[in-house]
């Protein structure tokens, strides 16, 4: 693990952070929001590992006790609240975990920092519980909560934390990061990093996983022949899509990257502007077949398919409708 200068991008939330622990005003509660691979949960534990730093500086040394025992996932007072159910963390746990432990002073640091990862996966009771804790903490506490989602979150709660969402990393520091870090080469890197919107947890997932260069084949695939596709074909596919449910999200950031090429090269006629631009042929041909009006709509109905399976509306009927909009335009 590095420290602040080594992450890549939110530069205004490390300054905002620094000149907290600067200036001596660090708040009790912290809201990191942000889609997950952003970057929460490495922002908070740097900021967890500066404050407890014995250098008191406005970055982890990396070398005092203090900083071991964070790296090693071993420091009595930087707490990580776990929880058993996958989708859920319960009244419970948080009271044995933060409630109760918080009035217990720091064993020898100077703060007791709570990180709660997946916040938004606080049940109500769980954050009813937790409010009494944020509105009335004890001076040494500070509670880090990390949230996909902080609109799940009560009012109550977002109101009394220091707000920091996470704004998505330009594609060309995502790129330089790839190819700095891991080697990537050019052009993947760059198809890569356009893939990963940002997002450079999922941009290391893409760039680092088999799987993943998998599935970007089969939805290349899928994209290329979809408007000669035969219903049975369809069904076929979406039998296939059914199976790789986990990796639904990928295929679906894929089939909107590859339409919105066909729509800028039908706009441009430009091939350097384009991601997949090893895919020029089959772009040039889809957009001599689709209308601009029809191109929207693919890219409209791609965006509501990812919508209604959120809500978990029925996977084949979803994708059903997605395929024959891409189909018929």
């Amino acid at each position: 693990m590095q420290g602040f200068r080594d992450v890549v991008g939110h530069q205004e939330i490390i300054e905002h952070l620094q000149n907290a622990i600067s200036m001596g005003k660090v708040s009790h509660a912290y809201l990191f929001g942000g889609e997950s691979g952003s970057g929460k949960k490495l922002l908070a534990t740097l900021f967890a590992m500066t404050l407890q730093c014995e250098q008191h500086g406005i970055e982890p040394c990396m070398e005092c006790p203090s900083c071991r025992k964070a790296i090693s996932k071993n420091h009595p007072d930087i707490i990580s609240i776990t929880h058993e159910k996958p989708n859920t963390i319960s009244i419970d746990e948080i009271r044995e975990q933060l409630i109760n432990d918080v009035t217990i002073k720091p064993y020898g640091s100077p703060y007791k920092i709570y990180i709660i990862n997946e916040a938004q996966k606080m049940t109500l009771q769980a954050q009813n519980a937790l409010l009494k804790t944020i509105e009335e903490p004890p001076a040494y506490a500070v509670i880090l909560l990390l949230a996909d989602n902080p609109d799940a979150l009560l009012p109550t709660i977002t109101s009394r934390c220091v707000q920091l969402n996470l704004k998505p990393v330009g594609n060309q520091m995502v790129k330089n990061y790839l190819m700095e870090r891991m080697h990537i080469p050019d052009y993947q890197a760059e198809v890569d990093a356009s893939l990963a919107q940002g997002n450079i947890g999922k941009a290391e997932r893409i760039a680092g996983s088999p799987e993943y260069a998998e599935v970007l084949e089969n939805a290349l695939r899928l994209v290329r022949y979809s408007d000669t596709m035969q219903l049975h074909e369809i069904v076929e596919a979406i039998k296939k899509l059914t199976a790789e449910k986990d990796n639904i999200e990928d295929y679906l950031d894929i089939f909107s990257v590859w339409f919105r090429d066909v729509l800028l090269f039908k706009a441009t006629r430009e091939v350097d502007t384009l991601v997949f631009k090893q895919e020029i042929n089959s772009i040039r041909e889809r957009a001599k077949k689709s209308s601009y009006e029809g191109l929207e709509q693919i890219i409209d109905a791609i965006q509501k398919a990812r919508v209604r399976l959120k809500a978990n509306v029925n996977f084949d009927l979803t994708m059903e409708l997605l395929f024959l909009t891409i189909k018929e335009n």
